[in-house]
């Protein structure tokens, strides 16, 4: 029997990984296949196309690499049809990945989905639809499960699966004598994963730290990148803009827990850094054409996940208000220049975390995709 992964970003590498890890251990005689990425393939699992060559978000962007999204959609739909896989999990990605599931139910496989599409922020209308495609579902977030139910759709709450990820990270204590060994605050700055937001947020990031850094002289700041991105040339850049930057390859965890405060895309590494007790500002920009085209259709009040989950503004946001470096660094300095505002935010960010935490998630994931075997 095979079952393929299909997760399109870094941050579904890294869950595509523990859940493949807890299906080997599960059930060692299972194929494993996958669109994946580096941690996918140390994982074990075969690699048939290498997500980082379709990893693009907005539409403006989707349209300048839509021959190599197509080229990959072909071949994965070749192999899908060559291997007949019995269980295709779909994790997040979901654009991408609707059309991988409808392909793969058409075939005959299962479609399994890890991650829910954040369908219940933008084109609810979509919910029946995955309702039709799926085989079962596991969600991450509490208030999704209750989302679905409103539709009439069972699907199992698993808990976040960076509550196993970051258990083992070291204390703040021991991570300051890696970043930290100075007076002043670390500021981490992180434009994104991908090369496109990358070049899109950096000038922004380095707009608000010169703001910091003329408030706060002693201030220091860091950005853990992935091990595929040219530090050197980052650090080169900050220089240029006069940014005391250290950029921290391939140990992103360790250097959130030493920040004092970090100013963030939206996404997955803001739960990172609750889950962390890092306070944060949140920002994310699109292009025009991106922004007229989604903003209508967006439902939901706030755009960092641990507002979404708390249900209120605990973190400063700037997306759905266009971002600027003035306006990133007035908001971190509020929190810079205030233990109490600090510490207020770790503690709603504690609470968060607690929500989410549930050991042993990619195990319970694996049994509910080997339960449609």
């Amino acid at each position: 029997m095979e079952i393929f992964l299909s997760a399109g970003e870094a941050s579904g590498d890294l869950h595509g990984a523990n859940l493949a890890r807890a299906l080997r251990k599960l059930a060692p005689q299972v194929k494993l296949s996958c669109l994946g990425g580096p941690l996918m393939k140390a994982a074990g699992v075969e690699v048939v196309v290498d997500n980082r060559k379709i990893s693009v978000v907005g539409v403006s962007e989707v349209l300048a690499q839509s021959k190599s999204i197509y080229a990959a959609w072909v071949k994965m739909r070749d192999y899908l049809l060559a291997v007949r896989p019995s269980v295709v999990v779909l994790i997040d990605f979901p654009d991408f990945n609707f059309l991988l599931g409808r392909f793969a139910k058409k075939i005959g496989a299962k479609v399994f989905f890890y991650i829910s599409p954040q369908i219940w922020g933008w084109r609810k209308w979509r919910v029946k639809k995955i309702g039709r495609l799926m085989d079962g579902m596991a969600v991450i977030l509490p208030f999704e499960k209750d989302f679905y139910g409103s539709y009439g759709i069972d699907v199992d709450y698993v808990g976040h699966p960076l509550s196993d990820s970051l258990r083992n990270v070291a204390d703040k204590a021991s991570c300051n004598l890696l970043y930290h060994g100075f007076d002043g605050p670390l500021v981490g700055l992180l434009p994104g994963s991908r090369r496109g937001e990358i070049t899109r947020f950096f000038p922004l990031l380095m707009e608000a730290a010169q703001i910091i850094l003329r408030a706060l002289p002693q201030a220091r700041f860091i950005m853990p990148v992935a091990p595929s991105v040219n530090a050197l040339e980052l650090e080169k850049r900050a220089a240029h803009c006069s940014i005391p930057l250290q950029v921290a390859a391939n140990d992103t965890y360790r250097a959130l827990r030493a920040c004092d405060l970090i100013l963030t895309k939206t996404g997955t590494v803001t739960l990172e850094a609750a889950i962390l007790e890092t306070p944060m500002v949140a920002f994310y920009k699109v292009s025009r054409v991106t922004r007229l085209i989604v903003e209508p259709l967006i439902t939901v009040d706030f755009t960092a996940l641990p507002n979404l989950i708390a249900g209120r503004e605990i973190v400063p946001e700037f997306a759905r208000i266009e971002p600027s470096g003035p306006l990133l660094a007035g908001a971190a300095l509020r929190l810079l220049k205030s233990a109490r505002l600090l510490e207020a935010q770790r503690e709603e960010l504690r609470q968060i975390r607690d929500l989410l935490d549930c050991s042993g998630i990619s195990e319970r994931v694996a049994q509910l995709v080997l339960d449609r075997l």
